[in-house]
């Protein structure tokens, strides 16, 4: 994929704003859904990966694979107590 500079910085921007988002829901809910939570930041973590490949700056795609696996694992502990709460 080949994105120019510009457009790697507005989807940069769009993966920030996921990510505070999802700190400012999780901070300010008294009971957050955690599927809204950990989607909202795995999103925030790829657009950011994204804008990586353009401005590459190895100590933050390190992070990024971080704060995804962290919301991947968030994603299957949800959906796996939420089959529980099912049965």
């Amino acid at each position: 994929m080949n994105i120019g500079s510009d457009l790697a910085n507005y989807i940069g921007f769009a993966g920030m704003a996921c990510i505070i988002t999802a700190y400012a829901y999780q901070t300010g809910s008294k009971a957050p859904n955690p599927f809204v939570q950990h989607s909202t930041n795995l999103m925030g973590a790829a657009l950011l990966t994204i804008s990586l490949t353009v401005h590459m700056n190895l100590p933050s795609l390190v992070l990024e694979f971080f704060w995804a696996s962290i919301a991947i694992y968030g994603l299957v502990k949800a959906w796996r107590a939420s089959g529980r709460r099912e049965s």
